[in-house]
């Protein structure tokens, strides 16, 4: 569960901005939005509101981005190309989470500029009521020297600085992560490293407008109660949706078997994959899974059974789809998994092809529901989601360039608004900014541009 995110000097951020899911203690409406996890209380939706252009969507990218920094340990192209250019100060760059994994609290913070990562350090922690422990913390230099600090009861070990210095001379490199390094190590003092990897490779979810659900005919066919969920998910929206399928042939009878070639480059590239599957995604998102089962291999695609004329049933490829009915598809894992775990999905533009009252109701239906266990972030642009009967105050954030073009970011509750005025009309006239200004637009004479005959 995702407690802050601290951001600096990376995309549209010059100085260090949070985002975080901390409840205000004063409000006291939709109660049953907390969630108390040892104690500490935790919101359960926000949503986050800005114009075209003021850094909402770069929040999501650079949570994101940090990642897949850390799954792969190599700095990504984007993140490397990614200082604020406004600023003529060449300081380093910070990316830091709060969080909770397995009930147990963590800090995860890293300070890089270029390819050199300067600090990288996790701690066990205290939620502000206690101490932070140290778990790791390590320091690169600009010699690209580094140096590792362990909790003490590692430092103590033997065996264990027998590891660190083998990790320092064979693994540890001055442009990559160590998380995931010591993550994987099977050392007793590094269970808690453990435990925040996984936080990062399994509980943090992040939906682009571009990404797409992976492997949705094979889950489809594989997990009875995971199918009743999707097919009951895409009814609810009166879609014409009977059923989400999963049809399923044999390789050779899907490619043919006199193209031998193919056949056989598709084989080693499963037997390469850990999971022995592979997923083949058309340009519209449209995927075919190619999975190894025992001896076999199978080809797996989504067709999605619509009723027609004289209630007749017909088969549907996901290319015959509108982009409305495929976003919906994207979010199925979504719903299901924040419904009964305790995942983070963090989505950019959440309401885009979908009609505004559709994906209301969708926000709706999450946040009346009292019995969720997971976290949902997401940046719009839809002002309806704007009611207090959905949000709490302090789920609601805005983003905003300052004049020095750099984003600003600040919630709902820093107003202290009543719990009955109307936000969205607030909105709209500016109370909040975060909205275009539209004077440059006025004074446009696009006439003028008409070409001469």
């Amino acid at each position: 569960m995702l407690i802050r995110f601290v951001i600096q000097n990376t995309f549209s951020f010059d100085e260090q901005k949070e985002f975080n899911m901390i409840p205000k203690t004063r409000l006291k409406t939709l109660k049953h939005h907390i969630y108390s996890i040892n104690n500490f209380p935790l919101l359960k939706i926000a949503s986050i509101y800005g114009a075209n252009g003021a850094g909402k969507s770069n929040i999501i990218k650079a949570l994101g981005l940090f990642q897949k920094f850390v799954i792969d340990e190599d700095i990504p192209y984007e993140l490397k190309k990614s200082r604020f250019k406004f600023n003529p100060k060449n300081k380093n760059q910070i990316l830091a989470v709060e969080f909770i994994q397995n009930n147990a609290a963590f800090y995860y913070g890293i300070e890089f500029k270029d390819d050199i990562i300067f600090t990288e350090e996790l701690y066990l922690s205290g939620l502000g009521k206690q101490a932070d422990k140290l778990i790791f913390e390590r320091k690169t230099n600009k010699n690209k020297i580094t140096t590792i600090k362990f909790s003490e009861a590692f430092e103590k070990d033997e065996k264990s600085n027998v590891l660190k210095t083998v990790l320092l001379e064979e693994f540890v490199k001055h442009n990559k992560l160590v998380l995931r390094l010591i993550a994987k190590r099977d050392n007793p003092f590094l269970q808690h490293a453990k435990i925040a990897f996984q936080w990062f490779e399994r509980a943090l979810q992040v939906i682009t407008p571009y990404s797409h659900t992976v492997a949705l005919a094979h889950k489809l066919e594989i997990d009875k109660n995971f199918k009743k969920f999707a097919d009951d998910f895409m009814k609810s929206f009166n879609l014409g949706i009977i059923s989400l399928n999963s049809e399923k042939k044999k390789l050779k009878d899907f490619i043919g078997e006199d193209n031998e070639e193919e056949i056989e480059r598709i084989i080693k590239e499963i037997e390469k994959s850990p999971n022995r599957m592979i997923g083949l995604r058309s340009k519209r998102g449209e995927e075919i899974v190619i999975i190894k089962d025992g001896n076999d291999i199978w080809v797996k695609k989504l067709l999605i059974k619509h009723k027609g004329k004289n209630d007749k049933l017909f088969l549907f490829e996901l290319e015959e789809e509108s982009d409305g009915t495929v976003r919906l598809l994207d979010f199925i894992p979504a719903f299901k998994e924040i419904t009964s775990e305790r995942k983070v999905f963090v989505i950019d533009e959440i309401e885009r092809s979908i009609h505004p009252l559709l994906i209301k109701e969708l926000i709706r239906k999450f946040s009346l529901d009292a019995s969720t266990k997971g976290q949902i972030i997401f940046t719009t642009h839809e002002s309806n989601l704007l009611d207090q009967e959905i949000f709490r105050q302090d789920e609601i954030w805005f983003v905003e360039k300052n004049i020095n073009g750099a984003t600003d970011l600040y919630s709902l509750s820093d107003f202290k608004e009543h719990k009955t005025i109307d936000i969205r009309k607030g909105y709209l006239n500016g109370r909040y900014g975060s909205i275009p200004f539209l004077a440059n637009l006025h004074d446009l004479n696009w006439n003028s541009y008409a070409s001469e005959k």
